[in-house]
C-alpha cells in the first residue's frame, strides 16, 4: 500500500483544493510570470481576497506539530481576508502614515501599528546557514521500486510506496546573496516524510569530502570562506587561505580535484548527481546488515557549464540555478532522479576491494560495485514561500528510520552532532521540527516540553517515565511494533587515541583515478581551473606547494598548471598508484533527454515568421522552452498570428540558452550603440550590417560548444559572425523544422564536444 493511500486527504479538503486549482489561470507556455494573474496598469481598489498560488506552487503538507494529519487545505494556513490588518486581526485604514500630533508634529509613542510593523521588520531575518546559505528547493514525491526490500526494512523503500519529499540544493561557501554559478561544491539534501518518521539524506554533488574527520570541518570552512580581515573574496576558493589549507592538508586532494573539474560548475540542479558521501548500514527484516553508499542519478544526465560561461552568467543572472529549477517545474519539465545504492558486505574490517568504506575521501568505482536503482524521485511543485520552506527547512543526519543506520565514519559521526546543534542556534530553539516544512507525517509523543517557539499544546500531567497518572502513555515500542533499534554492532576494545587508521593515509591514488578517468576535454578544463585558482593566490610558496601536490597526481596535469603559473615543475614525492580508470566518472559519454532545455529563436520580425511559429510550437511540444529574441519587445505580426517576444538584444545573452536558432540576420537595433549598451559597441556591425549583440551571442554560443541552427536569412548571420557553416554542432541545411530536428539531436549530448581541441 502506498503512503498516500495510508493517509487520504479528507473529502472536504480535496474539494477546497480543487476549487483553488480551478481558480488559477492556465499555465503559461513560457514560465516566469510573477503571479497567477496578469497585473493591471492601475492600482486595484476593489476589495478581494488573496489570489491563489500559481499552478506550479505547493506549500508544506498540513500536519500538526505532533505529526497528525489535519486535512486543512493549504490555503487555510496562508494569509486571508480582503483587508489589511494588524498581526492580531484588527483592520487598518492607513499604513502609509505614522500617528502624529498634527500633520507636521512628532510621531506619537502610542502608535501601536507603527511599532508592530517596524518591530516585526527588524526581526524578519534569522541567521543564515554558516555553510549552504545559498539555496533553492522544491516539493516532490519518491516512488520506491522495491529493489531495496531485501536489504532494508524501511517501509518507504517497499515496492510502490510513494513518499512526499522536499529537496534543497545549495552552494557551500557563499552567503545568501552570492551567485549561483560559482565554482563550488553543491549540497543535495532530501527530506523524506515517511510514515515511520522523517528520514534526511544530506549529501553533495561530489561523492567525497575535503576531510576525513569532523573535527577538521571548522578548519576547511574557515579556509574556504572570505578572508576575515576584508570579507573577500565571496563564494570563491580562488584565494590564498583555501589553497594554503588544501595543499598542507593533503587528504583534501581528491575533493579538490573534483571541485576543479566540471563538477564544480553544474549547468543546472536538474543535471546534477547527488551522493550520500558516507557509507551507511541498512538492516533488513531478518536483521541482516548491508553497507551502502547512496547515489542520486539525474534522468537528464550530468551536465556542466564551461568556465567562461559560468563567469558571464554570474553577472548576467546570479540567480541562474534558482530560476532554472523553478522555471522547469512551472513549465512541466519535472526534474527526476533515480536513487541508487552501491552495496558491500558488512565485514568486520568494513573494507571493499582494498578501499576503506569509512574514509569519506574515497569512492568505490561503479565498475567494482554497480549502482542499483531503488526508486524514482520527481520534483513537481515549487515552494509557495521561500522563507517558510527553503530557508527554514532543517536537515539532520540523525533523522533516521528503522532499516537505516549509521557507521563509524568519523566525519559522519561528527555531523550527527553538528547538524542538530546548528538548527537549535539558527532556528531559535529545540522546537524547529514543529515548523510546517519540518513536521513529520508520523505521530509524535516525545514527552519533550516547552522551549522557544513551542506550538504544540500538550496534554497530560506526566511528561516523564515511569508514571501512572496519564495511563502509562506513551509506551515503549519493540522491534515488532516499529521501534528504531540501532544495529548492535561490536565496538572493538581499543585505547583512546586521537588518530586514524593507516588506510586513511592514502591521499593521492583516488585523485589519480579521477584524473585518468576524464576525457581529454575534461582534463583541459581541470588544468585551466587549477591555473586560474592558483593564479589568484598572492603567495608564491602556496603555488609551489600546490604544484607538489599535483605532481603526485599526474605529471601532465602538473606540467600544464606550472606552465600557466610560470613556475618550475616539481618531481612526485610518492610513487604513482596503479589504478584502472572508471568511465562512469566522465560526464561526456551518453545521450540524454532534452526536457526543459532553453532554445533561443532569433528573428528580425520579417524573415520567415512562419518558420519561427513552426519551430516555436515544435520546441514546446518537445518539452523544451522557446524564447523568441528580436530587436524590440512586444509582439510580431500583432494583426495576424502574433508571436510574443520574450527577449531583446539588450536583455539576452548566450549563457541563458542551450541552443540558438537563427531565422534571420537583424540589422542593428535602435539601441545598438555603446552609450546605451556596451555589448553593442562592436565595429563588426558597421562592416556586416548585422546586429552586433547577435554576433556576440552567436560567437559566445559557438565558443561554449552549444548547438546552433540557421536557415534562410539566418545563415548570413553565421557568416557575419565568421563561423564556418559546416563546423561541429552548426546546422544550416534544410527548412526550419529540419534544422530544429538536427539541433535537438545535438542537445542530447549537452554540447558539441568535437568543437574543442584538447592539447593534453
Amino acid at each position: 500500500m502506498s503512503e498516500k493511500k495510508k493517509n487520504p486527504v479528507s473529502a472536504a479538503a480535496e474539494k477546497v483544493a480543487e476549487k483553488v486549482q480551478d481558480a488559477v489561470l492556465p499555465a503559461p507556455e513560457i514560465p516566469g510570470a510573477p503571479g497567477p494573474e496578469a497585473a493591471s496598469a492601475e492600482e486595484p481598489t476593489k476589495a478581494r481576497t488573496p489570489l491563489p498560488p500559481k499552478r506550479d506552487q505547493r506549500g508544506p503538507d498540513t500536519y500538526s506539530p505532533t505529526g497528525q494529519e489535519t486535512g486543512t487545505p493549504q490555503g487555510r494556513v496562508a494569509q486571508d481576508g480582503a483587508h489589511l490588518t494588524t498581526a492580531q486581526g484588527a483592520r487598518l485604514y492607513d499604513t502609509d502614515h505614522s500617528l502624529k500630533a498634527g500633520p507636521r508634529g512628532p510621531v506619537l509613542l502610542q502608535d501601536h501599528h507603527l511599532r508592530e510593523k517596524i518591530t516585526h521588520f527588524d526581526h524578519e531575518r534569522i541567521p543564515e546557514r554558516v555553510v549552504h546559505a545559498r539555496g533553492a528547493a522544491a516539493h516532490g514525491v519518491f516512488r520506491a521500486y522495491g529493489a531495496a526490500a531485501g536489504i532494508s526494512k524501511a517501509a518507504f523503500l517497499a515496492e510502490g510506496v510513494e513518499t512526499p519529499v522536499f529537496v534543497r540544493f545549495s552552494t557551500v561557501l557563499g552567503s545568501r546573496g552570492s551567485a549561483d554559478t560559482v565554482r563550488d561544491t553543491r549540497g543535495f539534501a532530501t527530506k523524506f516524510y515517511t510514515q515511520e518518521g522523517v528520514f534526511d539524506l544530506v549529501g553533495n554533488n561530489i561523492p567525497v569530502f575535503f576531510i576525513q574527520d569532523a573535527i577538521k570541518f571548522p578548519d576547511v570552512i574557515h579556509a574556504g570562506k572570505p578572508h576575515p580581515d576584508r570579507e573577500i573574496p565571496q563564494a570563491q576558493s580562488a584565494h590564498d587561505t583555501f589553497w594554503d589549507f588544501v595543499t598542507l592538508h593533503t587528504e583534501a586532494t581528491h575533493h579538490t580535484l573534483w571541485n576543479m573539474s566540471d563538477r564544480g560548475i553544474p549547468r543546472s540542479y536538474r543535471m546534477m548527481e547527488g551522493f550520500g558521501v558516507h557509507t551507511f548500514r541498512l538492516v533488513n527484516a531478518e536483521g541482516a546488515t548491508t553497507l551502502v553508499k547512496f547515489h542520486w542519478k539525474p534522468k537528464l544526465g550530468v551536465h556542466s557549464l564551461v568556465w567562461e560561461e559560468a563567469q558571464i552568467t554570474a553577472g548576467m543572472d546570479p540567480d541562474f540555478h534558482r530560476r532554472d529549477l523553478a522555471d522547469a517545474i512551472e513549465a512541466g519539465a519535472f526534474p527526476q532522479w533515480e536513487l541508487g545504492v552501491q552495496t558491500f558486505p558488512d565485514t568486520e574490517d568494513q573494507m571493499f576491494e582494498g578501499i576503506d568504506l569509512l574514509d569519506p575521501t574515497k569512492i568505490v568505482p561503479e565498475e567494482l560495485a554497480p549502482v542499483r536503482a531503488i526508486g524514482l524521485m520527481t520534483l513537481d511543485a515549487n515552494p509557495s514561500n521561500f522563507f517558510a520552506e527553503t530557508e527554514q527547512v532543517a536537515f539532520h543526519l540523525g533523522h533516521l528510520v528503522p532499516g537505516i543506520d549509521v557507521t563509524d565514519d568519523p566525519l559522519l559521526q561528527g555531523r550527527l552532532f553538528s547538524y542538530l546543534d546548528t538548527q537549535i542556534s539558527r532556528l531559535g530553539g529545540p522546537n524547529f521540527g514543529q515548523l510546517p516544512i519540518n513536521r513529520t507525517h508520523a505521530p509524535v509523543n516525545d514527552m519533550l516540553r516547552d522551549g522557544m517557539h513551542q506550538t504544540a499544546v500538550h496534554r497530560g500531567v506526566a511528561p516523564y517515565r515511569p508514571h501512572s497518572l496519564d495511563g502509562g502513555c506513551p509506551f515503549l515500542a519493540g522491534a515488532d511494533t516499529g521501534a528504531y533499534i540501532e544495529v548492535p554492532a561490536e565496538v572493538p576494545a581499543a585505547r583512546k587515541v586521537r588518530d586514524a587508521a593507516a588506510s586513511f593515509d592514502d591521499h593521492f591514488s583516488q585523485a589519480r583515478l579521477f584524473w585518468l578517468s576524464m576525457t581529454p576535454t575534461e582534463r583541459e578544463h581541470i588544468a585551466a581551473a587549477y591555473t586560474f585558482e592558483l593564479g589568484k593566490c598572492w603567495e608564491k610558496a602556496i603555488k609551489e606547494r600546490a604544484l607538489k601536490v599535483l605532481a603526485n597526481i599526474d605529471p601532465d596535469l602538473c606540467t600544464q598548471v606550472a606552465s600557466g603559473l610560470g613556475l618550475p615543475v616539481p618531481e612526485a614525492s610518492v610513487p604513482f598508484a596503479a589504478v584502472e580508470p572508471s568511465p562512469a566518472l566522465s560526464q561526456l559519454s551518453e545521450q540524454w533527454p532534452v526536457d526543459g532545455r532553453i532554445i533561443g529563436i532569433v528573428t528580425d520580425g520579417a524573415d520567415d515568421l512562419d518558420g519561427v511559429r513552426e519551430v516555436r510550437r515544435a520546441v514546446l511540444e518537445a518539452g523544451m522552452v522557446p524564447l523568441v529574441i528580436a530587436p524590440a519587445g512586444g509582439t510580431l505580426d500583432p494583426d495576424g498570428d502574433p508571436v510574443t517576444v520574450q527577449r531583446t538584444f539588450t536583455t539576452a545573452r548566450s549563457v541563458e540558452f542551450d541552443a540558438l536558432l537563427l531565422a534571420g540576420a537583424p540589422a542593428p537595433a535602435a539601441d545598438a550603440y555603446g552609450a546605451r549598451d556596451a555589448k553593442a559597441d562592436d565595429g563588426a556591425a558597421a562592416a556586416t550590417g548585422v546586429e552586433p549583440r547577435l554576433l556576440l551571442m552567436v560567437t559566445e554560443a559557438y565558443r561554449h560548444g552549444k548547438a546552433i541552427g540557421a536557415w534562410g536569412a539566418g545563415v548570413s548571420a553565421l557568416e557575419a559572425a565568421g563561423l564556418p557553416a559546416n563546423s561541429a554542432g552548426v546546422v544550416t541545411d534544410g527548412a526550419a523544422s529540419q534544422v530544429l530536428e538536427a539541433v535537438t539531436g545535438l542537445l542530447g549530448g549537452h554540447r558539441a564536444w568535437d568543437r574543442f581541441t584538447p592539447a593534453l
